[in-house]
């Protein structure tokens, strides 16, 4: 058996990918993180990083739960879609000097790793996907 073929063969569940695993990890630093932000972004900022945060490992096990490839496909991108988000938020925070750009700079590593394996993810779907056409993003 090939290494690729025991890789495979060894997800029987959205919870084995790594990049959902990592995914999880992020959204606990995410959390971890909105405790810094002033009270007043209780219900501003705060909530929409853990909102961001909570969207990747969702869509990534929803997409997986999926039939159709195409619809998997899909929550890859939404997922990408909430990374970026997520990251535009602790920006945003940095910029706005409610977190330090040293206390972001572990997650905005974790985010560019996870950006890399849904990219990663989002093509092998495609190259699974009969007459797909990409735009070149994720």
């Amino acid at each position: 058996m090939s290494t690729e073929a025991g890789r495979k063969a060894s997800i029987t569940s959205y919870r084995d990918l790594i990049v959902w695993q990592k995914a999880m990890d992020l959204v606990a630093k995410s959390y971890e993180l909105t405790k810094y932000l002033p009270p007043g972004e209780t219900y501003g900022l705060a909530m929409q990083i853990q909102r961001a945060a909570v969207s990747i490992p969702a869509n990534i096990a929803e997409g997986y739960g999926r039939h159709h490839l195409g619809d998997y496909l899909h929550h890859v991108s939404v997922a990408n879609g909430s990374l970026k988000e997520l990251e535009t938020h602790f920006l945003i925070a940095v910029r706005l000097e409610y977190l330090g750009k040293d206390r972001c700079e572990q997650i905005m590593k974790l985010t560019d790793e996870i950006g890399r394996m849904l990219a990663a993810l989002a093509q092998g779907l495609r190259k699974r996907l009969p007459n797909a056409k990409s735009d070149g993003r994720t």
